[in-house]
């Protein structure tokens, strides 16, 4: 005669029901499916879902309209396309070794013209303006000057003075001030020095020479 054990251990002669304590023998036991998180919808067996925590034994949370938090990030815009919606200008001042300009110095026989040697190469250099005063000229320890636009990096325009010309950079745009240089300062191709020490507008892309071949190229950048 065969024998069957129940879950619990017992043996009984029946191989439905056990004959010590009744429990189903042979038949699978009922299994509980998981309930789906009210919040998350991740599977989850218990009161407290195992993913976000939340309580199921709480009322479901029930949706509403996007309040005006959920509206304003909706619609929001990035902070480069605010400022480029409002046309920001950012100047740029493009530094070069002007031969054309460098030519007519020596034809005119400027001041320090035979001290003034033409580069064999230097590397067009760009800087982005900041702030409101831009000092153009060649650093000098002794006399504290460290200019934003430092002509004074090898190979240096020997015709430059140490605190040559000034950029100022207003809402309304930006202008430069010779600052009583040497050699002065020019514009356009020009062979008309600009007053000393009076502020003269500039546009977008006006070249401003200095020194025996030194041309500043600025423009304006929106961004």
């Amino acid at each position: 005669m065969a024998i069957a054990t129940c879950p619990d251990g017992h043996q009984s002669v029946a191989a439905d029901y056990c004959d010590v304590c009744g429990s189903p023998i042979g038949v699978p036991a009922p299994t509980t499916a998981a309930a789906l998180c009210p919040s998350c919808g991740s599977p989850s067996t218990g009161r407290f879902c195992e993913v976000c925590g939340a309580d199921s034994a709480l009322p479901t949370p029930v949706p509403h309209p996007a309040g005006p938090t959920e509206i304003a990030t909706a619609t929001a815009v990035s902070a480069p396309e605010i400022e480029g919606a409002f046309g920001t200008t950012t100047w740029v001042a493009t530094i070069t070794a002007d031969r054309e300009f460098y030519d007519r110095v020596q034809a005119r026989k400027g001041p320090d013209a035979d001290q003034v040697e033409f580069p064999a190469f230097y590397p067009e250099r760009r800087i982005t303006l900041r702030g409101t005063d831009v000092l153009i000229g060649k650093h000098s320890v002794s006399q504290g000057l460290q200019p934003e636009i430092d002509l004074g990096i090898a190979p240096a325009d020997a015709g430059v003075s140490r605190a040559h010309a000034t950029l100022h950079i207003a809402e309304t745009g930006i202008t430069i001030t010779d600052l009583g240089s040497t050699n002065g300062t020019s514009l356009n191709g020009s062979e008309d020095l600009i007053p000393a020490k009076v502020p003269v507008p500039l546009h977008s892309g006006d070249r401003i020479h200095l020194g025996g071949w030194t041309t500043i190229v600025v423009t304006a950048e929106d961004i």
